[in-house]
């Protein structure tokens, strides 16, 4: 005696996970039973009349198709993003060459990021940098120097320390160090270290708007943008 049911065979008490399980292992069923495609009714998704197996699949087919067209017009537009934004990275690279002054590197980095980036507010901190160093121009809105263990530089401790661009809303005593305790308006910022293990000092673009600049958002730009800003200034 056997408990294999025959094919055809009608038998009581089957689990609906018993006939999922079936279909699963036999796909080829309805194959052998295309008739049933025509005779099962499922109910419309948005609440309709009834519709057919195949109808059901066509409408699922249809929806994955436009989920593909919408990723796929997702990552065309990130690809024209970054197009743009290699193009502006390479202008700057190019402005960036040939031996300069310390003013007209400070003053090309800033008119970059401002014009090209859209920097609301920009500014570079050098650490251990005075008159004597040869960086012979004067702080100003865009350049600050400071020693590296000023208690104003203690909030960056753990940025610094991680030596990676960061994206976002950053703490009150950042943003008042870094744009000044007027410019309560920056919504984000991308905060990028200078020179290897962020040694030369740091960059900050900031922003009114509080999604301009996102943890989420990809860093590799950024980091491109500060490496070329630390070779620029490395010789100063």
């Amino acid at each position: 005696m056997t408990t294999q049911h025959k094919r055809g065979e009608a038998f009581e008490g089957i689990s609906e996970d018993a006939v999922a399980w079936y279909l699963q292992s036999h796909p080829e069923f309805f194959e052998r039973h295309g008739h049933l495609l025509t005779h099962l009714r499922l109910p419309h998704q948005t609440g309709g009349s009834a519709i057919s197996l195949v109808e059901r699949q066509v409408e699922i087919l249809r929806e994955r198709n436009r989920k593909l067209e919408r990723k796929l017009h997702e990552l065309v537009e990130v690809a024209r993003m970054n197009d743009k934004l290699a193009a502006k990275i390479l202008r700057l690279a190019r402005e960036l060459v040939g031996p300069k002054p310390p003013l007209a590197v400070l003053n090309v980095i800033e008119s970059a990021l401002r014009e090209d980036f859209g920097a609301d507010e920009s500014v570079v901190v050098l650490f251990d940098a005075s008159a004597n160093d040869g960086l012979e121009v004067p702080q100003r809105r865009f350049l600050r120097r400071a020693q590296r263990n000023v208690p104003a530089l203690q909030p960056f401790d753990t940025f610094l320390a991680a030596n990676r661009p960061r994206c976002g809303q950053i703490r009150d005593a950042q943003r008042d160090f870094l744009f000044g305790a007027d410019n309560k308006q920056i919504g984000s910022v991308a905060m990028v270290p200078l020179g290897e293990g962020a040694s030369l000092g740091l960059l900050a673009i900031g922003s009114r708007d509080a999604d301009r600049f996102q943890p989420a958002m990809s860093m590799e730009f950024l980091a491109h943008i500060g490496e070329l800003v630390s070779q620029a200034l490395k010789p100063h």
